[in-house]
């Protein structure tokens, strides 16, 4: 069978805690910029797609992205229902799986990426993550999401919580008995899970800001640097 697997990030310029973080300079280029690059190097996705509101402000990462990567789509939907937003970008791009990516993590690596789709490809889930470190090793922020199109569609049709609907895959964890959840560990050298990459506040933003490393920085030459300071 031939997958059509699709990355879709998840993106807005509204957040309360960090406004208009998206477009924030992290060590020269916009955190917007450092998602999608990073996640560009994934061998295994077949199309990345940014998947923001139809609210205005996010018109400035429409055409930014669209400036910058030629070989990246834009999809704007409802901005509080992102369960709509993430299937009807997935059923007009005709997916079969899907990657849900978090804009909050501009040092998302690729690799890590192409380990999820193999775990998720050779194993019996319904839904897998490497993102956070729960039930792994793993870094937060260096990760991804993924389930099939044809869980997404059920999740379309059936859930009707409106925080389920605004957190795609929380009604996933929210009823952990009834779906089938996978995860796995990192190489050693990364396994480092009181590390934590989100961009989420300001003092996130600072803590990234200070450290001296550039766009193609490696998840092992990142961990490095930070594990520093866990001492």
């Amino acid at each position: 069978m031939k997958y059509n697997i699709i990355a879709l990030i998840q993106a807005r310029m509204g957040s309360n805690r960090l406004p208009n973080k998206m477009m924030l300079s992290l060590h020269g280029k916009p955190i917007i910029e450092w998602v999608v690059y990073r996640v560009l190097k994934s061998k295994k996705i077949n199309q990345v797609i940014l998947a923001t509101s139809t609210n205005y402000e996010n018109d400035i990462l429409e055409s930014y992205i669209q400036k910058v990567f030629k070989n990246v789509y834009v999809f704007r939907g409802s901005e509080n229902d992102v369960l709509n937003r993430f299937y009807e970008t997935a059923k007009y791009i005709q997916a079969t799986h899907i990657i849900r990516i978090c804009a909050d993590n501009p040092l998302i690596d690729g690799k890590e990426i192409d380990n999820l789709i193999d775990f998720y490809l050779k194993n019996n889930f319904d839904y897998v993550y490497n993102h956070i470190p729960k039930n792994n090793s793993y870094p937060d922020g260096l990760g991804a999401e993924m389930i099939s199109f044809e869980l997404l569609e059920k999740l379309e049709n059936s859930v009707t919580l409106k925080s389920e609907r605004e957190h795609v895959f929380l009604h996933i964890t929210n009823n952990s008995d009834l779906f089938k959840i996978g995860t796995f560990e990192p190489e050693k050298d990364i396994a480092y899970p009181k590390l934590r990459f989100d961009v989420d506040t300001f003092k996130d933003y600072y803590y990234l800001s200070m450290k001296d490393f550039d766009i193609d920085i490696s998840s092992k030459t990142l961990v490095e640097l930070f594990k520093r300071d866990l001492n």
